[in-house]
């Protein structure tokens, strides 16, 4: 099992979700959060106001997913977030210790989904 987290650009969230869809992957967790990365952000002027500290809005996803499902999920997540230019964002494999649905209890690659 696998806990993979993809930080991306806030307009290609609904481009991620069409391709995870796509590759039968349906179980995320999406949060919006704020950072930069080796660029260390850059000024800009959201709503009237300018970014704090040069952090920049972004899309964290969360989602676990057994191993056969690893590869093509990564290919998803990149195929609707790339574009070529500087701040795409990141993809980070974690392995997942474990996994426990509350509502059956059930434990490990089957509780995932």
């Amino acid at each position: 099992m696998k806990l993979i987290i993809a930080i991306i650009q806030p307009d290609k969230l609904e481009d991620v979700k069409d391709e995870l869809y796509h590759a039968d992957v349906n179980l995320i967790t999406v949060s919006e959060v704020m950072g930069h990365g080796r660029q260390k952000g850059v000024t800009e002027v959201y709503r009237g106001a300018k970014e704090m500290g040069n952090l920049l809005r972004k899309i964290r996803l969360e989602i676990a997913v057994n191993e056969e499902f690893v590869e093509s999920t990564i290919k998803a997540i990149v195929k609707g977030a790339k574009t070529g230019e500087t701040g795409d964002g990141k993809i980070f494999i974690l392995d997942l210790a474990e996994c426990v649905r509350i509502r059956t209890e059930e434990r490990g690659t089957i509780a995932i989904g």
